[in-house]
Formats: C-alpha cells, structure tokens, sequence
C-alpha cells in the first residue's frame, strides 16, 4: 500500500525520489480533537450576523482563513461584499465563543507520532489557518518538546490560505527551504488536503470527521487512515517503505 502511493506520487509530479525531513500538521482534527467545538462556535457566531452555517460547512471549510470563509459566506447569503476588517470583527466574535468552551483534548497518539519522527531524525512543523494567540500559546506549551515557534505557520503568514499552496510553501521554507518531496503534510479537511497537493507534497488524510473517505481522496490524498492512532501504528512501516530502494525508486 505504502509503495504504491510513494511512487504514484513521485510519477505524478516528476519526482525521482521521496526523502522527507519534515512533517507539517495541520492543527484543528490532526493535533487537537477540536473540529465539535468550531462547529459550535461557527454556527452560534454567525447567527448573530445573519449567516446560517451547519456543522458541516464547518467542517468542509475548516482550514481555511477564518476572514476568508465569512466573506465567502456573506457573499452567498447576504449578497454583499464585506472588507477583511469586518471579516475580522466577525471572526472575533467566532474566537471568543470557541475560546469559551471546554478545551478540546489532544488527538489519541499524535505525541507518539511526534516523537518517532523525531526518532527518525525528521521535525515537525504546524500550518495552520488559525491566527488566534491563545491557541498558539498552547501549541508551544503541548507541543513544545517537537516544534518552536519558528516553525509553525499561521494565518497572518501568509495572504492566501487553504486550499492555495501557499500555507505548506511557507510551512517548507519555515522548515529550511525544503522542497516539496522532502515533506509528508497530514491533514483531515478537504481545504487542507488540496493545499498540500497544490504544494506538490506528500499529502497524507486522517479522517477525523463526519466527511465520506472519497471526499478526502478526491481532494488529492496520496493515502488515507481512518484515525490518528491508525497513522501512529503504521507510520514506521511507511517510513521503512521510503527507504526500501526495491520499493520506491
């Protein structure tokens, strides 16, 4: 399975090898058990402007800019363009909801994964849409033995958010200017996996939400598990894979 991907992925963007040295995480439903409480949080801030948005316009939108997804929404439903800024002030009051409900727990076996790449002589890196302070906050205080601050990426990085590319080039050059077949991103939403395939990266799909399978795949996953523990336990094998030259070329 491992092999079959590795070179499907290295024959559809004219690779001649896959030598990862870092993998970039995507934060809400890879790293955090967090996608319940945004869906909350959306759908009861939204209300309060007049934008009607289900569960799972939150999680089929998840990844993206958080200013981007309202002025898309606005735009659908109330048939007006609004400015970043306004975007801003909506999206405050998003923030404020989300940050005053229970603290989402961490994903099952996202520290084991950290450390056996870090075993392996790889590092991590964060690419998140999210710019809001306290969650970076508690990036470094959860993750801090794996990735500093200097290699996570946040919404205020850059100007285009998932899907474009630009998030995982940034979260590339945050790692020391790698190109795209030295890292492995994981993702679970659709946004965040089209912007990893865009990038020309190794795109790995952790379904931790409501969405069908196909929906990740046809968003350009190379492979696909259905939980974090399930990447966990086999991560090793892959990476045994990568480095079997009868396997991959």
């Amino acid at each position: 399975m491992f092999r079959i991907a590795i070179n499907k992925y290295l024959e559809e963007h004219g690779f001649e090898a896959f030598h990862p040295k870092a993998v970039l995480f995507d934060m809400d439903g890879v790293l955090y058990d967090s996608m319940p409480n945004h869906a909350v949080a959306w759908q009861e801030s939204m209300a309060k402007f007049g934008i009607h948005m289900t569960a799972d316009d939150a999680y089929a939108t998840e990844g993206a800019r958080g200013v981007d997804t309202i002025r898309q929404m606005a735009l659908q439903q109330l048939h007006r363009e609004i400015d970043e800024a306004e975007a801003q002030r909506m999206y405050d009051e998003k923030s404020r909801i989300f940050h005053s409900l229970p603290e989402a727990p961490l994903m099952p076996g996202i520290l084991e994964l950290m450390q056996q790449i870090q075993t392996a002589g790889m590092q991590c890196g964060i690419v998140t849409g999210s710019g809001q302070l306290p969650l970076i906050q508690r990036l470094q205080k959860d993750f801090g033995a794996f990735v500093d601050q200097a290699h996570i990426t946040t919404a205020y990085d850059v100007k285009r958010g998932k899907p474009a590319p630009d998030p995982y080039l940034m979260g590339l050059q945050k790692a020391g200017d790698l190109q795209p077949n030295e890292a492995i991103v994981v993702e679970n939403a659709p946004l965040g996996v089209r912007s990893g395939h865009a990038a020309r990266i190794f795109t790995i799909a952790v379904n931790t939400g409501p969405l069908p399978n196909e929906v990740l795949l046809a968003a350009g996953a190379d492979i696909l598990f259905p939980t974090m523990p399930a990447l966990t336990k086999s991560f090793d094998v892959f990476m045994s894979s990568r480095n079997d030259p009868e396997r991959v070329k």
